[in-house]
């Protein structure tokens, strides 16, 4: 027999030199996991990969990794450089580990939307974090959003966006490392491989591996609806700016809504006594949603990572762990008041779409624009009066004195401006509204907008 190497012995017993050592690869996989209590079927075998084995919590961790190797091999990434990367969280995460593992430094400009959890976690691990309104997954083609920031960054001296939307090492490390361990993890015998979509990039690397092993393996791509609330995955319209994404790639793309998603990953904690993010329930419903009930087929569902960053979500979602005994006062007041801007998302009495505003903008409304000063001052509604919106209780002695005054509330999508409303119908103003899509719906409509 073959002496083993001194890598191997020291994988057996756990001992490595780097935390670097711990991510995984076909020798030293991340778990399979058969569920037993959850699933539906008869017949059809299905399998958890749990990604939060990754050393830094989730399935990112390699995209990370790959990437800044990629770069430090090409000479694109080196000591000298910043990193900068957009992000939803688990990606910054593992690059913000990646980088102080490697002496470098990691700016992560993100949407404040994403879970306060992540948030400060990436302050923790070290990244600079720079907080945007923007949607929950960075939109490319946002002008004023995380990605468009993250390159406005990349453009000065010393910084170097690796930019995972367009990175061929994002799917890459999946080619790499996932694909060849569910391979053998399952004995060549896997017969669907699932994943929530985000980037695309785990899903078309394994994919592609998968594929070349036996091309009768069946893709399922997952994706929340528009508006979702599922951190790390993207509504269609998300996907058609994201490089990766190939619906011709899959053999099914499956919707699934924010309360079924929720409702299975309360079930995986409580019945299968899996850990699993809400992502990871998302892709595991839209398998359960397509997937026959057949003796042989062996399905694998990425579960890229733990609960544990998502208790503010789950506050929202999920009945009974807002109230709880234990729960802080804080943390009921916030969940009250996000329970009131999403019932003013969906009252019509709260809201108007562009046209409506146009017209009373045309009739005198006074449009209050809610965004902080920089994004005012480069394009708005002509006329609109500025007030961020945590300004606004300092500022209220300059709103109309009138309070039958019809008035506009409005920020960059149509975020901001619902808690802004609101905050107008507590001093009494009785005509107010919020313009659904914001400033974005405003241009996209052919409507002007002003700089300065």
């Amino acid at each position: 027999m073959a002496l083993r190497s001194d890598l191997d012995r020291a994988t057996d017993a756990r001992v490595y030199e780097s935390i670097l050592d711990l991510l995984p690869d076909v020798d030293n996989p991340t778990p399979l996991v058969k569920l037993n209590r959850v699933t539906p079927y008869l017949h059809t075998e299905v399998y958890a990969k749990l990604e939060w084995f990754n050393p830094f919590g989730s399935v990112k961790d390699r995209v990370a990794f790959n990437m800044v190797r990629t770069g430090q091999l090409d000479g694109t990434v080196d000591e000298n450089q910043r990193l900068v990367e957009p992000t939803s969280g688990n990606t910054g995460l593992g690059l913000a580990m990646v980088a102080n593992a490697n002496g470098y430094r990691l700016t992560t400009p993100l949407s404040s939307a994403i879970p306060e959890e992540k948030r400060s976690l990436l302050r923790f691990f070290g990244a600079d974090v720079e907080e945007l309104e923007d949607d929950l997954c960075p939109a490319p083609g946002a002008p004023d959003g995380a990605i468009a920031q993250a390159r406005h960054i990349a453009n000065q001296p010393g910084f170097r966006m690796l930019d995972q939307y367009s990175n061929e090492a994002n799917p890459d490390a999946h080619y790499r490392s996932t694909g060849p361990e569910v391979w053998r993890q399952t004995n060549g015998e896997v017969t669907h491989f699932v994943a929530g979509l985000g980037t695309c990039g785990t899903i078309t690397g394994v994919g592609r591996f998968l594929r070349e092993q036996d091309k009768t393996v069946n893709l399922v791509g997952v994706h929340p609806g528009e508006g979702h609330d599922i951190p790390g995955v993207r509504s269609i319209r998300q996907l058609a700016q994201t490089r990766f994404f190939d619906p011709d790639f899959f053999d099914e793309l499956v919707e699934i809504d924010d309360a079924t998603a929720y409702e299975l990953c309360t079930r995986l904690h409580r019945v299968e006594s899996l850990p699993a993010g809400p992502s990871a329930a998302l892709a595991l419903a839209g398998a359960f949603k397509v997937i026959p009930d057949e003796p042989g087929i062996k399905v694998v569902v990425i579960f890229a990572d733990s609960s544990t960053k998502y208790a503010s979500s789950f506050r929202r979602h999920v009945a009974g762990v807002a109230a709880g005994s234990g729960q802080a006062a804080n943390s009921r007041r916030e969940s009250f008041l996000d329970s009131m801007v999403e019932n003013a998302r969906v009252n019509s009495d709260l809201t108007v779409d562009v046209e409506r505003a146009r017209e009373l903008v045309d009739q005198g409304a006074f449009v209050l624009d809610v965004r902080n000063e920089a994004s005012f001052v480069e394009d708005h509604v002509p006329g609109a009066w500025n007030a961020p919106l945590l300004d606004l209780p300092e500022r209220v002695l300059e709103l109309p004195e009138d309070m039958g005054q019809p008035i506009l509330t409005i920020c960059q999508r149509g975020n901001l401006s619902l808690s802004a409303v609101l905050y107008m119908k507590s001093l009494g103003y009785r005509n107010a509204w919020s313009v659904i899509g914001g400033t974005n719906a405003w241009q996209q409509a052919g409507h002007t907008t002003v700089a300065g």
